[in-house]
């Protein structure tokens, strides 16, 4: 947990973090963000409050249907 002052943005939240330290390709100015499951239109403008979690949404490596599908087919061969 990152512990901010009252008035902070979840965009100032996740660079205080220092996510970018640890996941390079993870760009806090072009990732998009949430807070409990809500998505964030503008995170700069977004002031945190006490008890929120900021989320980052990175893209999905793969369709999730296709990664269903995929498994499925790994299963259908092993039997």
């Amino acid at each position: 947990p990152v512990n901010v002052p009252e008035g902070t943005t979840a965009l100032e939240a996740a660079k205080l973090s220092g996510i970018s330290d640890i996941f390079p390709e993870i760009d806090p100015d072009m990732i998009d963000m949430g807070v409990f499951g809500k998505v964030i239109k503008d995170p700069a403008a977004h002031e945190l409050r006490e008890g929120d979690r900021v989320e980052l949404y990175r893209p999905l490596k793969i369709d999730p249907k296709q990664a269903r599908l995929n498994r499925a087919k790994k299963k259908g061969q092993a039997q």
